[in-house]
Formats: C-alpha cells, structure tokens, sequence
C-alpha cells in the first residue's frame, strides 16, 4: 500500500511539474496572448533554449502588443466618459509584458527591445483622473446626499489614480460631509431611582454601540451631550423610551402528589424475618415565577420636517424559576429525585434592578440589529 501512494504522489507531482512548464503554445492557440507571453518566458527562465518556447513567444508577444495598441485605438475614439481608464488599463498590460521579457536573458535574443508606453501610461493616469474628478464635480453639484456619497467615491479614485490631483482631496472632504447623516442619540429616562443604575448600564451598552458603529462611514451617531457640546445640528434624532415595563410579578403554584410504595420493610417478625408493607407520603411541591417585561419604543425622527422616518417596538422578558418541596409521611415513599427536592430551601431571588437589567438583554440584541440594519446601507 505504500509503494502504490507513493507512485500515486510522484505521478501527481509530475503533473504539477508538467503543467508548470508549459510552453503556452495551448493560450497561444486560444487568442489569450499576455498568458501565452507570461507561460513562454516562465519556461524559457528555466530552459533558455527550448524552441517552442521561443516560437511561441515571438508570435504571442506580436500579437499581444497589437491587440493592446489596437484596443487603445478603439477606447480613445470611443465616447465613454471614462475611456482614459481602459487606454490605462492596456498601457499597463503592454509595460508588464516588457518587464517579463526584460528580466529573462534568453527572451531578450526573441524580442530585444519589447515596447514601453511610460509617458503614455502616465497621460492617460492622469486624463483617466481628470474625467473622474469632473465627474464628482457633477454629482456634487446635485445637492442631495446620494449625490455627495456618489461625488466621494469618485474623488476617492481620482486620487487613487493621481494622488495630488488639483484639489481633490478638499473636493472629496466637502463630499463625505455633504453625504454624512448626523443622528443624535437620546437617553432613555427612567423615573424610579430603583431601576437608575440599571438603566445606566443598559443605556452604557447602547452608546457604547454607537461610539463604536463603523460599518457605513455615512453615518455618525452623537449622544445628546456630545451633540450639544459641539453644537452639532443633526439629520435625525433617535429616541428610546420605555411604553411599559413590569419588574417582579411573582407567581406560586403548589403541586401535591400522594404517594405510595409497596413492598417495603416496614419492621421484622420475632425470629427476625422482614416484614413488608406499604409506605404512604404527601408531597407538596412548589414552584415560584418571577416574570418581568418591558416593551421598548425606537423611533427616528427627521430632524427638519418632524416627521418620523421609523419606528420599532422592540419586547424582553427575563423568567427567575425557583421550586422546592416539602412532604408528610413516610420518606421511602418517594424517589431519590423526589427526595432531593424536599432538601431544598426557598431562595431569595434577584433584587428588582437585576430583573430589570435581564429583560433588557434580549431588547438590546433586537435594537442593535434593527438599527445596524437600518443604517448600514443608508
């Protein structure tokens, strides 16, 4: 069995190798020219004199280079506002070829001095930036906040294609500010100092959240004390109330089983033989539920027209379960498990801030993924 996964690795690795060194005569045959080049001059680096190789790459490169200058031709002449990117694009293409060539010896003795567009390459970065910026320009002249989130993406790629394009970098500033939806966050108020410090740290979670929200760049969230320290006018103003809420409504159900068992020695005659009997018990069971609920309100409201752009109910509900049992009668009447029950105590159960702090957690969970799913593609 080794033997055979050995020769079954080696015939694998073969393959590998084979198809490592192709000669790219097959891309050749398929018009795909730049591989063809790329394939050929990978096998010439490693066998400087196979023939085919060399066939092979005088024909691809010829062709490659005419199919690129061709295509450079025909998206000059073209009325596509963003022509200058596809000319760039087949410069690139023609450069990268020679670079191939240029750092293989033996290629060098097939095509001595492959073609390089550099001052081509960067006249068209360049017009390629300029359609891109007058293009922001336009979208910026809109007015509207889809317009401004599409005018800085498109000065974000004049600058990713001319990095100190004229004043793009001020251009895309005004942008991203013109597309940004300021919402200011106001605190949910509670009035009981009973549940304050709860509602603190519930309130904690959720500007934590929104101090740390990134998933669209668009979108900036203020508490209300940050908002009015920087004097920031908002777009809209989420607000977060409680319609209702109940801590602690506590239900106790009693449960009682009668119970028997026979066939249990219940004492012994005088010659000392067991004496079987049944043996009888009351048990009382009892189960305590301490519900509490809130039912939270989110709603956003445009800041200019007043009206409300959206508006979630979100529920939670946190059960405290607790249960213990007592019993009359005769023990080896009930179950190990039955048994154990009755050694159990009442507990006391959570203060009425910590019930308060639970059902809020599944009303967080909700809230977050309602507002994350609101905002992320605003």
């Amino acid at each position: 069995m080794k033997n055979i996964s050995r020769l079954r690795y080696f015939i694998y690795l073969s393959l590998i190798i084979i198809g490592g060194c192709t000669t790219g005569k097959k891309a050749l045959q398929k018009g795909d020219y730049d591989t063809s080049v790329a394939k050929a001059v990978s096998r010439l680096q490693n066998s400087p004199k196979n023939s085919e190789a060399m066939e092979v790459l005088k024909t691809a490169y010829d062709l490659a280079l005419q199919d690129h200058l061709q295509k450079i031709d025909e998206a000059k002449m073209s009325n596509d506002l963003f022509r200058w990117e596809s000319v760039m694009y087949d410069y690139q293409k023609i450069n990268q070829l020679a670079d191939d060539i240029n750092s293989c010896p033996a290629c060098l003795n097939i095509v001595p001095k492959p073609s390089k567009y550099i001052n081509e390459l960067a006249d068209s970065k360049y017009n390629a930036a300029g359609a891109r910026y007058n293009s922001g320009l336009g979208y910026l002249r809109g007015n509207n906040r889809q317009a401004a989130k599409k005018a800085y993406y498109e000065f974000e790629k004049t600058l990713n294609l001319q990095s100190n394009y004229k004043d793009a970098k001020a251009k895309m500033e005004d942008a991203y500010w013109a597309a940004v939806t300021r919402v200011v966050v106001q605190p949910i108020i509670i009035n009981s100092g009973m549940y304050k410090l709860s509602a603190d740290y519930f309130q904690q979670q959720i500007d934590q959240f929104i101090g740390n929200y990134s998933r669209n760049k668009f979108v900036i969230f203020y508490g209300e004390t940050q908002a009015t320290d920087q004097k920031i006018v908002p777009d809209q103003v989420l607000s977060l109330n409680f319609d209702d809420f109940v801590v602690g409504q506590t239900y106790v159900k009693e449960r009682v089983e009668k119970l028997k068992r026979d066939s249990v020695i219940i004492g012994e005659t005088r010659d000392k033989k067991p004496v079987y009997g049944t043996v009888k018990a009351t048990l009382s069971i009892f189960e305590k539920n301490i519900s509490s609920s809130g039912l939270l309100d989110m709603s956003i409201t445009d800041w200019k027209t007043k009206k409300l752009v959206h508006q979630q109910k979100f529920p939670g509900t946190y059960i405290w379960k607790d249960s213990w049992a007592s019993y009359k009668g005769d023990d080896r009447a009930m179950s190990k498990q039955q048994l154990a029950i009755t050694r159990r105590k009442e507990q006391l159960p959570p203060p009425p801030s910590a019930l308060f702090l639970e059902f809020t957690k599944p009303i967080y969970t909700q809230l977050v993924d309602d507002i994350s799913y609101y905002y992320n593609n605003y």
